[in-house]
C-alpha cells in the first residue's frame, strides 16, 4: 500500500469571499510536490485597515516549501484570483504561471508593473490540452463567469482526478466568451472524479441563475427612454456587461465613452486576445464634454463606491470636463458587495442632490450574478459525480450549507477552511493537519504582516489621537527648560478651559522636577512616567486615553 498522499490546502478563499489561494500536493508526507491554484487579493476598508492598499494571503507555509512548487495555475482574471501574483512570485521561488489567453494578458501587465519578467506567464488552451507539472497533469475547463475565459481545472493525479470549479455559473448565452459546454465537462469527468472543489458563493440563492443575455432588453429600454445624459457603472472586468451597455447606448443613438483606466484596460485585453468583437465605437473622455447631453452615454468605473473612481468623481463634481445635471440618469448595473454599502449610498445621495435619477440593479432587472445559484450547484454535482465534495470560495456559512447540500445527494462532504489540510487519497477525505494562515498587507510599497502591529497602531492613533512630548536633559539628567507637547486629532481645550497643550506641559514639568534621579537617568522609566502623566491629564481634560510618543534628547 502506497504511503504517498494527495493533499488539498486552502490558504485563502475558504471561510471568506476573496483572496483565493489553494494548494494541491502529491507525494510522501511533508515531501509532496505542490501546485498552487490562484493568488488573489482582497480589498481594505477604512475602518479596519486604514491606509492599506491591498490585503494578500499569507503564503509563509508555501514560501518555506518553494523548492517543491511545480507551477501556479490561475483560473481567471478577477483580482481576488490573480491580484497577488506579482507580490508573491519571488517568495514562491519564481515558478512558471499558467493561464488562458485573456487572463495571461492581464497577468503579464501585473508582472511587468511589479518589475518581473512577464514571460513567466504561459498561455494554455482549453481541455484536452494539458500541462504536466510534476505528478500533476492540469487542464483548463472553460466555464461561464462574469469575466471572459474563466476556467475550472481538471487536475489528474496518481490518486485520481480532482476538479477545481473556480468561480462559475452555467450560462449558455454569456454574450462574451464561451457558453457552458456540458459535453466537454462530461468528457473531463469520464472515468470518475475523486473530489470536486466547488464555488459556494450563491448556495443560499434558491432560484436558477439567469443568463447574461437576459439583461439586454431591460437595459435597452431604460437607455432609450432617458432624456438627459446616461451614465452606467458596473464591474470593469464584466466585459459582457460593458458590451450590453454600450450596445444599448448605440441603439439609442448615443455616443459611447468609457471612463476609468481599469475599464479601458479590460476592453483592450479582450480585443487583443480575440474574446471581444463587435464592441461599439467609443469616443475619448475629452470629446465627451462636447456631445449634447441627450446624445451621450458614459460607462464608468466605481460601482462599489471607490473614492477615486469615475463614479465618485462625477458624483462629487466634474470629471474629465463632464458634469452631471438634473434630469440625467445614473444606472448601477451591479450588485453591491457586502461592506461597500456606505460608499455606494454616499455616491447615490450625492447624485440625487444634483437632481440625477439613480437606478440600482432593480432586484436583478439590470444585473445578474456571475456565480452559480443553488440549483446550478446541484446540476454541477450531478454532472461531475465526484466521490467527495469540498466547498470553497465562501464564508463559513456558505461552506457549511454547501456541504449539507452535497451530503443530501450522497457525496462525502467536508468543510475545510483556510489552513485545513485534507488528505484525499483514501475512500473518504481525512484532515491531515492544520497550517497557520492569515493575511499580509500591502502598505505603500511594503508588505506588512498582520501581527506586526503597524495597522493596529494606526487604528489606535485614529481612534485615540496622539500626543508627542519633547524633552531635553543635560549631562546631569536635569531638564533644560520645560518639555513641550504637540497634539494631533484631539480637542485643543479641555474641561479646565485652558489649552490642552499648556495643561500637559505644566503637569509633565512638575512630575519631572519631582522625579528621582534614577528615573530621569533611565529613558525607559522616564518614558513610562511621562505616558502615565499624559494619559491621566487627557482622561481628566477630554475623556480620552491617548497614544503617546516621547522624544528624549540628552546632552553629553
Amino acid at each position: 500500500m502506497s504511503i504517498e498522499r494527495l493533499i488539498y490546502l486552502p490558504l485563502g478563499g475558504a471561510g471568506e469571499i476573496g483572496m483565493n489561494c489553494y494548494v494541491y500536493g502529491y507525494g510522501r508526507p511533508d515531501q509532496e510536490r505542490l501546485i498552487v491554484v490562484d493568488l488573489g487579493v482582497t480589498f481594505p476598508d477604512m475602518d479596519g485597515t486604514p491606509g492599506v492598499d491591498l490585503i494578500l494571503p499569507d503564503v509563509s507555509w508555501l514560501a518555506e516549501r518553494a523548492d517543491r512548487i511545480e507551477a501556479v495555475f490561475i483560473t481567471h482574471g478577477h483580482e481576488d484570483h490573480i491580484g497577488a501574483i506579482a507580490h508573491h512570485w519571488e517568495a514562491l521561488g519564481k515558478p512558471t504561471i499558467y493561464a488562458r489567453a485573456f487572463t495571461a494578458n492581464l497577468g503579464r501587465h501585473k508582472m511587468q508593473d511589479g518589475g518581473h519578467d512577464p514571460k513567466v506567464i504561459k498561455t494554455v488552451g482549453k481541455f484536452p490540452e494539458s500541462v504536466k507539472a510534476g505528478p500533476f497533469t492540469v487542464s483548463f475547463l472553460p466555464i461561464s463567469h462574469s469575466i471572459p475565459e474563466s476556467a475550472g481545472l481538471l487536475i489528474e493525479t496518481p490518486a485520481g482526478k480532482v476538479i477545481h470549479s473556480g468561480d462559475f455559473k452555467l450560462d449558455e448565452t454569456p454574450v462574451v466568451g464561451e457558453a457552458f459546454d456540458r459535453e466537454l465537462w462530461l468528457e473531463a469527468a469520464k472515468g470518475g472524479v475523486k473530489a470536486l472543489m466547488c464555488d459556494s458563493t450563491n448556495v443560499f440563492s434558491p432560484l436558477p441563475g439567469r443568463s447574461e443575455a437576459s439583461l439586454g432588453p431591460a437595459i435597452q429600454e431604460l437607455v432609450a427612454n432617458a432624456k438627459g445624459a446616461v451614465v452606467a457603472t458596473t464591474f470593469a472586468s464584466n466585459v459582457a456587461r460593458l458590451k450590453t451597455l454600450a450596445e444599448a447606448g448605440e441603439r439609442a443613438g448615443r455616443s459611447i465613452c468609457l471612463m476609468g483606466r481599469a475599464m479601458r484596460r479590460m476592453i483592450e485585453a479582450a480585443v487583443e486576445t480575440g474574446v471581444l468583437t463587435g464592441f461599439p465605437k467609443v469616443i475619448s473622455p475629452e470629446h465627451a464634454a462636447e456631445i449634447p447631453r441627450e446624445n451621450l452615454m458614459l460607462i464608468v468605473t466605481g460601482s462599489q463606491g471607490e473614492r477615486r473612481a469615475a463614479s465618485a468623481q462625477l458624483a462629487g463634481g466634474r470629471y474629465n470636463g463632464v458634469e452631471l445635471k438634473e434630469g440625467d440618469l445614473f444606472l448601477f448595473s451591479s450588485k453591491t458587495i457586502p461592506g461597500n454599502e456606505r460608499g455606494v449610498i454616499r455616491i447615490m445621495n450625492q447624485l440625487s442632490e444634483k437632481g440625477v435619477d439613480v437606478v440600482d440593479d432593480g432586484g436583478g432587472k439590470y444585473h445578474v450574478s456571475g456565480h452559480a445559484n443553488r440549483p446550478d450547484l446541484e446540476a454541477m454535482h450531478e454532472l461531475v459525480k465526484a466521490d467527495v465534495l469540498v466547498p470553497m470560495h465562501g464564508e463559513h456559512r456558505h461552506l457549511r450549507e454547501h456541504a449539507r447540500l452535497g451530503a443530501e445527494k450522497g457525496m462525502y462532504s467536508v468543510v475545510a477552511v483556510n489552513g485545513t489540510m485534507l488528505a484525499l487519497q483514501g475512500k473518504a477525505p481525512e484532515v491531515a493537519g492544520f497550517v497557520e494562515t492569515g493575511r499580509t498587507y500591502l502598505d505603500g510599497s511594503m508588505q506588512v504582516g498582520a501581527l506586526d502591529g503597524v495597522i493596529r497602531e494606526r487604528i489606535r492613533m485614529a481612534l485615540n489621537g496622539l500626543v508627542m512630548v519633547n524633552l531635553i536633559l543635560d549631562e546631569n539628567d536635569e531638564p533644560l527648560g520645560e518639555p513641550w507637547c504637540e497634539i494631533r486629532g484631539l480637542a485643543e481645550v479641555g474641561r479646565s478651559r485652558a489649552p490642552l497643550v499648556d495643561v500637559l506641559e505644566e503637569d509633565i514639568d512638575q512630575w519631572l522636577r519631582r522625579a528621582p534621579g534614577k528615573v530621569r537617568a533611565d529613558d525607559d522609566k522616564l518614558e513610562e512616567g511621562i505616558k502615565r502623566v499624559v494619559r491621566t491629564v487627557t482622561l481628566e481634560e477630554i475623556g480620552k486615553k491617548v497614544e503617546v510618543t516621547t522624544v528624549i534628547s540628552r546632552l553629553s
